[in-house]
């Protein structure tokens, strides 16, 4: 039993910011010392990062003070990009060193703004792309870690995109930056129980709301990385209606003894995310076995994987990732350039790289998909 994807379809907020404005924004805000005030330029450009979308970014006159130049996608063609200023005053430079800035509640304002809006601009295009009137889905998963509201970003999309008011909602929640694989998992589970099911599978992330005061290390790279975006999908049992690849298979697994290595939590002032220097070990360690192990059960090894759509967690992740199943750099190539792209989005990011993967001329399939999150958890789909 299988899921057809028929449709995908990508969106970020409408302005970018390139990451040495980014860093100049965060030393306001997370440098306590001149030698916090020298690191920080560096740790920004070891990320991996060239520029990143955020729903906090606004444009301003270009002769203003205090902006950062940006770049922005026009309506009419994605792909044409022109420069413009833009400046966030969400933020505000830290005023004493106790200084957390904005409360969660004040951040969950702004993701009950946003986050809709963006969610719908992806799920209307792959309703678009897709063989179906919005009305005659059957199934809605959303897919979000970065904030929570009820009613919630189902709710508008079943108003924006013109669903059926009985259309049957699931929310996949705080999951992480593997929840997309867990919706899809949902998602094949409605197909393979509901011939006729037509699923929209949606996830929105605004990363950027949770930036973190202070110098924390762990929070730093976070900072560095995080950024806003969304992704659809609209499938079903049938391959019959389209020629796109199927989600063949789910695996998850929890490292034993990593729980303490990586977590998300809410907090006064924001989600806060710890990442420990060890999860890439963690990874080298674990990560072959379990793999073979899951794909030897489909007639696959590593070898016989055409495309891997690897969740860029940051670049010690994908180096690891590399390091355990022994390939080189140009194997996770859309990976490494969707993290220099968008930057982290959080669950949204694989996949935009699957829909990079999926625009090659080559033959990419079979695919696997790959994400880490708290646990550390490793989630698995093969895409045939």
């Amino acid at each position: 039993m299988t899921f057809s994807i028929q449709s995908l379809a990508t969106a970020t907020p409408k302005y970018r910011i390139e990451q040495p404005q980014a860093a100049s924004i965060a030393e306001s805000i997370c440098c306590e010392t001149d030698r916090h005030r020298r690191l920080l330029p560096e740790l920004y450009r070891r990320s991996g990062v060239n520029h990143r979308h955020s729903v906090l970014l606004t444009p301003v006159e270009p002769a203003a003070t205090n902006t950062y130049r940006a770049e922005t996608t026009t309506a009419k063609a994605v792909a044409e990009v022109a420069s413009e200023c833009v400046t966030q005053s969400f933020f505000e430079p830290a005023q004493h060193a106790d200084d957390c800035g904005p409360t969660t509640a004040q951040r969950m304002q702004l993701y009950e703004r946003y986050a809709p809006a963006l969610a719908a601009e992806a799920a209307e295009r792959a309703l678009f792309s897709s063989p179906w009137r919005p009305d005659e889905i059957t199934h809605l998963i959303t897919v979000s870690c970065t904030g929570f509201a009820a009613p919630g970003v189902e709710h508008s999309l079943v108003r924006e995109c013109g669903l059926s008011p009985s259309v049957q909602r699931t929310n996949v929640g705080f999951m992480g930056c593997h929840g997309a694989i867990n919706g899809l998992r949902v998602a094949k589970a409605f197909a393979d129980a509901d011939p006729s099911a037509r699923v929209l599978m949606c996830a929105v992330e605004l990363c950027t709301l949770h930036q973190q005061y202070g110098w924390h290390p762990d929070r730093i790279v976070s900072n560095s990385l995080f950024a806003d975006g969304a992704a659809a999908i609209v499938g079903s049992f049938d391959p019959c209606q389209g020629t796109g690849p199927t989600v063949q298979s789910a695996a998850s697994m929890l490292v034993e003894g990593t729980e303490e290595l990586m977590a998300w939590h809410v907090r006064d002032n924001g989600f806060e995310m710890s990442l420990s220097t060890h999860v890439p070990e963690a990874i080298k360690s674990s990560l072959a076995p379990w793999l073979n192990q899951w794909l030897n059960k489909h007639d696959l090894d590593i070898a016989d994987v055409g495309s891997w759509a690897v969740h860029p967690g940051g670049p010690r992740i994908l180096r690891a990732v590399e390091h355990a199943l022994s390939f080189g750099e140009d194997k996770l190539r859309e990976s490494y350039q969707v993290l220099a792209d968008h930057g982290n989005m959080s669950s949204a990011t694989v996949l935009f790289i699957l829909q990079r993967l999926l625009q090659r001329q080559e033959q990419v399939m079979p695919c696997v998909m790959l994400a880490f999150g708290p646990g550390v958890t490793v989630e698995a789909a093969l895409i045939v």
